[in-house]
């Protein structure tokens, strides 16, 4: 495709020329003679392997566009290094509030349980904002296990769970022999809150809004640097696709064409004007 034209004239003394295609008569010049020289194909300046542009925009945007003498890759550039700057910062409070989060639970909600361990599943920090108690695992001193009946507990909660799931009647005395039974304890053993790990947020009820304002913002800050660690993603990907189409629109146009008429007096001597035709 032709985008553009440059025109160059040039005066070349180079001697005569047998072939005459056109001849103007009068004014200064006697006699003028047009000779046109066969198309000549000039290769463009080199250029880098069509491969590496894209390929080091891949892996750092903007490269392949300075590989290609654009300045738009200083775009890329800036645009990476705004999202490197927003994940790093994002994920950095993130952390900060996770780390809040874990001292409160562990200095306050389950201090009075004396806790041997400190991290577990984000699942049961999440739950340990919505309850104000773990509930004990098992009401029963002897042998047997016996799960908590009050619901406003985290346990409690999950015994109702297993007893709507898995007996015929949740609200009648079940014979803990019967497979329904035991399948519904199975099911409270798997998932309920053990000794270790029991809260409770009696007389705390500040540092359980601060406990949940740092989760909420805990989760914020993850969530917002993953979104950051897909816009660079993306920035590596149009970058690199932005090169290889470049470098394919310019492989397919790489032959400059140039034309040259040549111009003779009729007193023998003869310039030659040339006409430089150039695609680009």
């Amino acid at each position: 495709m032709w985008r553009g034209w440059c025109l160059g004239a040039t005066l070349l003394c180079v001697g005569s020329t047998p072939t005459l295609t056109a001849q103007v008569s009068g004014g200064p010049w006697l006699s003028v003679e047009a000779h046109v020289a066969p198309t000549a194909t000039l290769q463009r300046p080199d250029r880098p392997p069509h491969w590496l542009p894209p390929v080091t925009s891949a892996v750092l945007p903007g490269i392949g566009q300075f590989l290609h003498g654009q300045n738009r890759g200083a775009v890329y550039l800036a645009v990476e290094g705004l999202f490197l700057i927003r994940f790093f910062a994002f994920h950095a409070e993130g952390r900060r509030e996770s780390r809040q989060y874990h001292d409160l639970a562990f200095t306050v909600a389950r201090a009075t349980f004396q806790p041997m361990t400190r991290d577990t599943l984000f699942e049961y920090f999440e739950q340990l904002g919505k309850f104000l108690e773990s509930g004990p695992f098992d009401t029963d001193p002897g042998p047997a296990l016996v799960p908590p009946l009050d619901e406003r507990t985290y346990n409690g909660s999950i015994w109702s769970l297993a007893r709507r799931t898995f007996l015929p009647d949740p609200d009648s005395i079940a014979d803990v022999d019967s497979e329904e039974y035991q399948r519904a304890l199975e099911f409270y053993r798997q998932r309920a809150v053990g000794p270790n790990f029991q809260w409770s947020w009696r007389n705390a009820g500040l540092e359980q809004d601060l406990y949940r304002q740092s989760i909420r913002r805990s989760d914020e800050g993850f969530r917002q640097a993953t979104q950051q660690l897909g816009l660079l993603l993306a920035n590596h990907l149009i970058s690199a696709i932005d090169a290889l189409i470049t470098g394919r629109l310019r492989n397919n146009d790489q032959m400059v064409d140039v034309q040259a008429a040549v111009l003779t007096r009729s007193d023998g001597r003869w310039h030659a004007l040339a006409a430089v035709l150039v695609r680009f």
